[in-house]
C-alpha cells in the first residue's frame, strides 16, 4: 500500500510539475489609460475595446501569452515598462530613436501619417506657414508634440499641450484652438463623430520626418526582454501571414493600416 501511494506520489508531483511547465507567461501589456479610438477604449461596462485590444489578443493568442490589460497614464508609462509596473506596451507608440535610447521595440504592426484637423471655415494647410500664427493642441509626451515644436512653433505657431487626445480635441470643437496635430486615424475617427463632422475638417498630412515620427508603430518591450521580444516579433509575423490581422483589421478601416 505504501508502494502504491508513493507511486502514486511521483506520478502526481510529475504531473503538476509537467503542468507548471507549461503554463502560459503572464505578460502584463500597458496602454494610456485614457480612451485613444479607435485604438483603445472602454465600452459602456468599462470593458476595454478597440483595433489595439485585438491586435494584441491575436499576438498573446498566437504566441501563448497569458497577457493581462493594465492601463497606464500615458506621460508615465516608460517608467512603468522599466521599472516592470508593466511588460509591455502596446499603445500606438512610434519606433523613434530617442525610446530607443531607453526602451527597445518588436517590429512594427502598423504605420500610417500624421495629420492636422481645423475648422471648416478656416482654410489653411498642414505646413509652418499655413500653421504660422495659430494655436496647436497635442497631446503630451508623444511625437506629435516634438514635431509641432521642432516646425510649427519655430515657424511662429503656438503649442498647447493636453493630457489626453480628446480633451485637444474637445477644444478644437469648442473654438479654443485653431488646428490639432496628431495620428491621422484617430482625427479621422474624430471627424465622422457627431462632434467633429459638426466643426472641423482634416488639413492635411504633415511632411514626413522619420527621425521624430518614426519608423512605425511597435511594441515597447524592455531592452533585456530578447526572448518575449522573439516570441511577440514571430507573433507579429505569423498574424500577418495567416490572415488574422487582416480580418480584425477589416472591422475598423477600409485601408491598410500596416503601411509601406
Amino acid at each position: 500500500m505504501k508502494n502504491t501511494l508513493k507511486i502514486l506520489s511521483v506520478a502526481l508531483a510529475i504531473g503538476l510539475s509537467g503542468a507548471a511547465s507549461v503554463a502560459a507567461q503572464e505578460v502584463k501589456v500597458g496602454f494610456a489609460a485614457e480612451p485613444y479610438p479607435p485604438f483603445t477604449s472602454p465600452d459602456a461596462s468599462g470593458n476595454w475595446e478597440g483595433w489595439e485590444v485585438e491586435f494584441q489578443k491575436a499576438i498573446c493568442a498566437e504566441a501563448k501569452l497569458d497577457c493581462v490589460i493594465t492601463p497606464v497614464a500615458w506621460d508615465g508609462i516608460i517608467p512603468a515598462l522599466t521599472s516592470k509596473k508593466i511588460d509591455v506596451i502596446i499603445g500606438s507608440m512610434s519606433i523613434t530613436e530617442e525610446r530607443m535610447k531607453t526602451i527597445d521595440f518588436s517590429d512594427k504592426y502598423y504605420n500610417t501619417p500624421t495629420a492636422v484637423i481645423g475648422p471648416k471655415d478656416v482654410k489653411f494647410e498642414a505646413t509652418p506657414e499655413g500653421l504660422a500664427g495659430k494655436t496647436i493642441g497635442v497631446q503630451v509626451s508623444t511625437i506629435h508634440q516634438d514635431y509641432a515644436n521642432k516646425y510649427f512653433v519655430a515657424a511662429g505657431a503656438t503649442l498647447k499641450e493636453y493630457q489626453t487626445q480628446d480633451e485637444a480635441n474637445n477644444d478644437l470643437a469648442a473654438g479654443r484652438l485653431d488646428a490639432v496635430q496628431a495620428d491621422s486615424i484617430t482625427l479621422d475617427a474624430f471627424l465622422k463623430s457627431e462632434q467633429g463632422a459638426a466643426c472641423c475638417d482634416k488639413k492635411g498630412n504633415v511632411k514626413d520626418d522619420p527621425t521624430i515620427l518614426g519608423a512605425g508603430v511597435g511594441v515597447g518591450i524592455r531592452k533585456e526582454d530578447t526572448e518575449l521580444k522573439g516570441k511577440i516579433n514571430a507573433a507579429i509575423k505569423a498574424i500577418r501571414e495567416n490572415g488574422t490581422y487582416d480580418t480584425f483589421s477589416k472591422k475598423y478601416f477600409d485601408f491598410d493600416v500596416y503601411g509601406g
